[in-house]
């Protein structure tokens, strides 16, 4: 079924590419009202309480991935629809460029009000006070994070477990960006969800600033400068992760990043990331052309790793199957008997268990700990 995922996922990056989000009845949106009406039964302005809704507002999606999977076994059309069909709700690329576009048109023509008031559609910061080059930096840093978050990490997350991973990423991300901010009532509750969402981005972030590095031409830049910036300032910014693709992003854009960010209610200074001037409306485009660029490379390297997966699965049970074959056929001799009493097939069928064992234990890939963010709706930890 590899080649049914990594079709998949080829497809559903192109649907997002040419659709962009579904208009009406969004599942994602579908997710999010189940996980407010879960977190209104589990909540306590307590980790505890925090750890069980995560567990199982992301278990829930996982299984359903599980079990979409396992309808799918050995019908590789119907895979890849619904690795396609699945791909395309979680991807946000699409809708990532155009908000990026929309609020460059807005500030070249002087409306900062409108301006002002498209920011909430890429970040959780306070528009009200900002004039152009402070929403031109907001919008390129929240271009450059949500290029790692609504791009690269679903792909990355789809080819190493395919369904299961498109579901349960894409819920992770949604509850951080739903509890995971700092405020009086999530400053417990959300540590849980913000701590994995942070851990799934780990190396998505650090992919999603390397590609910047390699594209970084597509707007003006050169890999030499990228790369320096890049390496310089990365583990400056206070996330494990924003900091990897705002600083491969300043590099390429040639533009300096960070400063004071006001969000509704409080306020962070952030580590400047970058040389030269504060963007500007041509390079909230630039940026818009890079994240494309590095989403398609993305899904590129997603198909890739999934072709991969499933070549490494067939060959681990190929052997195990030579293995049993072997054992039959030593089976089928007259000596048979003999050889049982003796132990002489104790040792074959142990090693045909532990490749099985191994198999299981290779793809077992589950995370276990994690810290967080600025993106849509939700602030840094």
């Amino acid at each position: 079924m590899a080649k049914a995922d990594a079709a998949g996922l080829i497809a559903g990056f192109l649907l997002d590419a040419v659709l962009g989000d579904p208009g009406r009845f969004h599942p994602v949106a579908g997710f999010g009202t189940a996980a407010g009406a879960l977190e209104k039964k589990v909540y306590a302005p307590d980790r505890r309480s925090g750890a069980v809704f995560t567990a199982v507002a992301v278990g829930g999606p996982a299984l359903l991935g599980l079990a979409g999977a396992a309808a799918t076994r050995g019908r590789p059309a119907a895979r890849a629809v619904l690795v396609a069909a699945a791909t395309w709700t979680v991807l946000g690329g699409r809708t990532l460029r155009h908000e990026s576009r929309v609020m460059a048109r807005h500030l070249d023509a002087d409306d900062l009000p409108s301006a002002r008031g498209r920011l909430n559609h890429l970040c959780g910061r306070d528009p009200s006070t900002l004039d152009e080059p402070e929403l031109a930096r907001a919008t390129v840093e929240s271009v450059a994070e949500n290029t790692s978050d609504a791009v690269v990490a679903p792909l990355v997350w789809g080819g190493l477990l395919g369904l299961p991973g498109l579901l349960a990423y894409r819920a992770a991300n949604t509850l951080d960006a739903m509890v995971g901010h700092r405020s009086a009532r999530y400053a417990q509750f959300g540590t849980a969800s913000a701590r994995l969402d942070d851990l799934l981005n780990l190396v998505p972030s650090r992919l999603t600033g390397l590609l910047t590095i390699a594209v970084s031409p597509l707007a003006g830049g050169t890999p030499a400068e990228t790369l320096r910036v890049w390496r310089r300032d990365r583990n400056d910014h206070p996330s494990p992760n924003a900091g990897q693709c705002e600083s491969a992003m300043a590099g390429a854009l040639k533009v300096r990043l960070g400063g004071r960010n006001v969000y509704f209610g409080r306020s962070e200074v952030r580590p400047f990331l970058g040389d030269g001037p504060k963007p500007s409306p041509v390079h909230l485009r630039r940026a818009a052309r890079i994240s494309g660029a590095v989403g398609a490379t993305a899904a590129l390297i997603a198909a890739g790793v999934a072709l991969v997966r499933g070549g490494d699965a067939a060959r681990f049970s190929g052997r195990a199957g030579r293995r049993g074959g072997r054992a039959r056929r030593l089976g089928s001799a007259p000596d048979l008997g003999a050889a049982q009493q003796s132990g002489f097939l104790t040792p074959r069928a142990g090693s045909a268990r532990r490749v099985d064992l191994a198999l299981r234990s290779a793809l077992d890939l589950r995370p276990r700990s994690g810290r967080r963010s600025d993106s849509a709706g939700r602030g840094a930890r």
